[in-house]
Order: C-alpha cells, then sequence, then structure tokens
C-alpha cells in the first residue's frame, strides 16, 4: 500500500512539474511576442510618424512620412518582412492560449494591410488619403492627447513644416482618382486652408502658444493653395479611374474585412432576404400608427406599393419631431444621459468610469463621408478622451437639402444615432478594448466587429424597454437598421453588378425608406469605398447569431451583463476568434455550432 501511494505520489508530483515546465515555456514564448512586437512598432513608428500620432505616442509628432513612391514601397517590405520573421520567430505551438490569440491577430492584420497595399494604391487615386497627414497629423495631437500643450505645440510646428513636402509627393502620385472621390478631396482640403488659417487655433488655450502655431501653419498656406489648384485642374481634366472595383476583387476584398467565412454571394443573398424581413416589422407598427397620426383616411391597400406607401407616410408625420440644424450638436449632446442612465438601471453592462467621451462638432476637413463618427481615445494613451464628432449640415447646402437632412437625423434618430455611435456602442466597445492588457489587441482592432457590435446595441437597447415602447422610436430603429441591411446590398451591386446611380436611387429611397438628400450621400460614400458597407450587416449577422446561440446554451441561466461583457473583454477581435473565448468566460464546455 505505501508503495502505491509512493507511486502515486511520484506521479502527481512528476505531473506538476511537467505543468509548471509547460507554464514556463508558454509564459517565455508570450513574452517573446511581445518583444517582437514592441520592437516592430518602434520601426514601424520610426517609417511612419502619424501610425504613432494615431495610436497615441506622442514621441513623433514632431516628425511625418513622406508617402512618395520610394517610401511606400518600404512600407510593404517593412511589413512584408515582419510577416516573415513572425512566422519564423515565435513557436505558435509553444504559446499559451491567449498569446496565440495574440499571434492570429498580428498575423492576420499583417496579411490584410499587405493585401491592401498591393490592391488599393490609395496613394495615387485617392488624394484624400493624404487629407491624414495634411490635417489629421495636426488635429489628433491637440484634440486628444494628454501631453502638456507647450510640447504638443512645440512638436507640431516642426511638423507643419514637412507638410510641403508631402503636398509635392502628392503631386506627384496621383493621376487620375474617380471623379467623386476627387470632389471629395477638393472640398475636405478647402477645410483644411480654412483649419491652417484660423480654426487650428480654437483648439490652443494659451495666447503666445497660439500664435505661434498659427504663425506656422499660416506659412504653409500657398503650399495647401497651390495644391487645391492642382485638384481643381485634375477636375477640370475629365479623365478618371472607374471607381468599381469589380466583382474579384470585391470578392477578395470582402474576406480580408470581414474574417467571418461569409462569401460576398452568401452576404448579398442575407441581406436581400433581411430587407423583406424589417419592411415587414415596419408597416406592422406603421398601420398601427395610421389611423392616430392619418384620422379618416383609409388605410392604403395592403400589397407592396400600398405598405411601401403606409412606412413612408408615417416616417413622412415622424420626422417633424426634429430640432433647428444649428443646433444639431446640443441635441445629440441631450440625448446622452437618458441613455446612460437606462444602461445602468438595466444592467445592461458596466459603463467605462471615468467617462471621457467629448462630442464635438466634426472638423470641415474630415466631413463628405458620413455624419458622424467616434474616434476613439489612443490605445498608447488611454487617458485621453474619445471624440463622438457630429457633422452639421455643411454651409453651401440650399434649404431644400438641410430639411432633407433634418428629416431624416430627427429626434427620434439622433438617440439610435447616439446608442450606435457612443452608448453603449463604438465609445463603450473601444473603451473595453483599450484596457485590455495585450498591446496587440489593443492596437490591432476588426472593423466588422466594431460596426457589428453597435448594430447590435440599437435593436438590444429597445428589446430592454429603452424609449417606454415608444412605437415611433422602434420603427425608426428599424429603418436605421434596414439601412445597414441596405449598405450591404448597396455595396455589392455598386462594384459588382454595376448598378446605376437611378437604381441605387431607388433602393434607398424606395425601399430603405431614407431621404433623398440622405440616399445621394450614400451612393457617393459607396463610390468612395467598397466592402466597408458590407461591415455593419455582416458584423450585425455574427452578433446576432452569437447572442441567440448564447442564450439557448445557457437557458434560464443567461444573464446580459455577463453575456456583454465576456463579448467585449479580449478586445476587437477579428470574428472567428471571438465566439470560443466568449463560451469559456459563460462556463460552456461545448461551442453552439
Amino acid at each position: 500500500m505505501k508503495l502505491k501511494l509512493i507511486v502515486c505520489g511520484l506521479f502527481f508530483f512528476s505531473m506538476a512539474l511537467c505543468g509548471s515546465a509547460m507554464f514556463n515555456l508558454q509564459q517565455d514564448e508570450d513574452n517573446k511576442l511581445v518583444k517582437f512586437f514592441d520592437a516592430m512598432l518602434e520601426d514601424e513608428f520610426k517609417l511612419r510618424p502619424m501610425v504613432a500620432t494615431q495610436l497615441g505616442d506622442h514621441r513623433f509628432d514632431d516628425k511625418l512620412e513622406n508617402p512618395g513612391k520610394e517610401n511606400r514601397e518600404l512600407w510593404k517590405q517593412f511589413y512584408k518582412s515582419s510577416l516573415e520573421k513572425l512566422r519564423s520567430q515565435i513557436k505558435q505551438e509553444s504559446l499559451s492560449a491567449s498569446g496565440k490569440v495574440d499571434f492570429k491577430v498580428l498575423e492576420s492584420n499583417l496579411e490584410r494591410t499587405l493585401w491592401l497595399q498591393e490592391f488599393n494604391k490609395t496613394h495615387e487615386n485617392d488624394p484624400r488619403t493624404y487629407n491624414e497627414l495634411i490635417a489629421d497629423s495636426l488635429y489628433l495631437p491637440l484634440s486628444q492627447s494628454t501631453i502638456p500643450e507647450e510640447k504638443i505645440v512645440a512638436a507640431l510646428i516642426a511638423r507643419v513644416a514637412l507638410v510641403p513636402k508631402v503636398l509635392q509627393s502628392a503631386k506627384e502620385s496621383i493621376k487620375n482618382p474617380p471623379k467623386v472621390i476627387l470632389n471629395t478631396a477638393i472640398k475636405q482640403n478647402l477645410g483644411s486652408i480654412r483649419f491652417y488659417k484660423k480654426g487650428i487655433g480654437e483648439f490652443v488655450k494659451n495666447p503666445d502658444l497660439k500664435t505661434r502655431l498659427l504663425e506656422a501653419t499660416n506659412k504653409v498656406v500657398p503650399s495647401l493653395e497651390s495644391y487645391q489648384d492642382f485638384l481643381q485642374d485634375l477636375a477640370k481634366k475629365g479623365g478618371e479611374t472607374d471607381w468599381r472595383i469589380g466583382k474579384e476583387q470585391f470578392r477578395l476584398k470582402l474576406v480580408h474585412e470581414l474574417q467571418t467565412g461569409v462569401a460576398a454571394d452568401e452576404l448579398l443573398r442575407l441581406a436581400e432576404l433581411e430587407m423583406v424581413t424589417v419592411t415587414h416589422e415596419m408597416y406592422v407598427i406603421a398601420r398601427q400608427l395610421w389611423s392616430g397620426l392619418f384620422p379618416g383616411k383609409v388605410l392604403p391597400v395592403p400589397d407592396v406599393k400600398g405598405k411601401n406607401e403606409t412606412i413612408a407616410k408615417v416616417l413622412e408625420i415622424l420626422s417633424e419631431k426634429r430640432g433647428n440644424p444649428q443646433d444639431l450638436l446640443k441635441d445629440t449632446r441631450s440625448t446622452v444621459k437618458k441613455i446612460q442612465s437606462f444602461i445602468t438601471e438595466k444592467n445592461i453592462l458596466a459603463l467605462p468610469q471615468p467617462d471621457r467621451c467629448q462630442i464635438l462638432e466634426m472638423p470641415e476637413f474630415q466631413r463628405g463621408n458620413s455624419v458622424a463618427y467616434l474616434n476613439q481615445a489612443p490605445p498608447l494613451d488611454t487617458s485621453a478622451s474619445s471624440v463622438y464628432a457630429v457633422s452639421p449640415p455643411p454651409s453651401d447646402w440650399d434649404a431644400n437639402t438641410v430639411l432633407s437632412f433634418m428629416k431624416e437625423y430627427n429626434s427620434y434618430m439622433l438617440q439610435i444615432l447616439t446608442i450606435h455611435e457612443a452608448y453603449p456602442g463604438h465609445y463603450v466597445q473601444l473603451e473595453y478594448s483599450n484596457k485590455h492588457p495585450s498591446k496587440i489587441r489593443r492596437v490591432l482592432s476588426s472593423g466588422v466587429f466594431a460596426e457589428g457590435w453597435a448594430v447590435y446595441t440599437e435593436k438590444m437597447m429597445l428589446d430592454e424597454g429603452y424609449g417606454d415602447q415608444d412605437p415611433g422610436l422602434r420603427i425608426h430603429q428599424l429603418k436605421w437598421y434596414l439601412r445597414a441591411v441596405a449598405n450591404a446590398v448597396l455595396d455589392h451591386q455598386m462594384h459588382c453588378n454595376n448598378m446605376t446611380d437611378e437604381q441605387a436611387l431607388d433602393l434607398l429611397v424606395n425601399r430603405a425608406f431614407q431621404t433623398q438628400g440622405e440616399a445621394l450621400g450614400k451612393i457617393i460614400r459607396s463610390k468612395q469605398s467598397s466592402c466597408q458597407l458590407s461591415t455593419y450587416f455582416a458584423g450585425a449577422v455574427f452578433f446576432n447569431n452569437l447572442r441567440a446561440d448564447a442564450q439557448n446554451a445557457k437557458g434560464e441561466t443567461f444573464n446580459l451583463k455577463q453575456y456583454h461583457e465576456a463579448v467585449l473583454s479580449h478586445g476587437t477581435l477579428p470574428l472567428n476568434l471571438l465566439r470560443d473565448l466568449v463560451w469559456v468566460d459563460l462556463g460552456l464546455e461545448k461551442r453552439v455550432k
């Protein structure tokens, strides 16, 4: 008996030693990966100082990369070499479970970066690319950095002196960009000129520093004006590259953008089916509202035409509940406290503390792509603020266009916008991501995760009771979701099947119930990007399915707060890595297929 006990004791002791040795081996390999990424970032920052600024490392704010042809080739070689070194220097099988996720995140990011650099050719056919180096390079440190103002201004005075070289490279590189992209670049550069002349001073408190910075930026204004002449001359020439990327390139690019395993044709099929489902849900609500909004008027015949007419007319009446154009920013801010209180009271999830989300007017040089965005706190400067930026109607719009815009962004829609962009959408999700211990996961993020989560939260909030069951709010939430679904249809059809502007307008106005102004803007956006418009619906499909699977697996023990925090606690991951991690957090041994 004693012998058996001794043998058993030795066995478990040896197992413990093996376990300890395995843990040490994994820890060593994890540390190697951490050091590898730190060294890679340091080299990238030296090559591309603007990347450092965007991530919140402000040691390089006095420098600015020159995106000339030779430098672009250097960047490509750097990312290619980094991928090769990652695969050869890090033993994936020796990493811990968490380390393996980090490895896959970094590997897939490098693969995507290389493919996009080979495919996009943005420095040749998209003048907007240079706007980041012209204006964002100054705006981001001033609007988000936590370092002393004196240091920021000193660095930016040195940086802005390098802008003329960037503009010269732009003139040498840009060939025949698509006209729709060129027109936006022209408007944005006009915004940059105004920003350099005066607007930048609004971000500097100290009068002496403000004077010094404005002196430096005004010296560069002639170069910006010369660049403006260059862009306008290009527009007059009339030659242009086709903005459509074609079916094959769209299919390949979507694989890199989504990383969900859903192919382009399948996503289109799902989106077209979902449009029918959502439209039916909107009709049910519109039919219930009809008699109250149109007393004495007979409900239209419930065929396809009549149902669409019912929805459109109800939305038209409800859009009268809106503010004034000059109050758009104030009205957006007024939505926040009510939404935050609801999230806390209903235990949706724990909100970030302290709250560091600024709601600001979108700078003019960033307008032209969307009505709002969330610029997250930089992952390497997480005490900085996030910026929820809202774009008012441009000053050159006529009264009818402004009215159309304000009908679209009425009091109902502003609440959905804030849910999507901030609480519990982008701002909250990215704050969770910024707290992850892995620098790889803080720095590298998945756009389809971010957009999918934000779309998921819109319906979830109303399902939990936000808005006190107001049918007007619900029909607008469905309209907003229908927009995300229609985005995927528009994206695919414009780039793969030669959809015309007239067909696109019909899709967005008559099937997705958007105002004409909003629809025209979305058509322009679909020509200026590819695959990004598909991420909203593709991400929503993933998160809706994940929630349903988790709820079915947990049954009566399902806890919404626990689930949401499990989803957000691992960083903004490629979606193909997320499900198993959530399953572990929820204590589920077997994932639902």
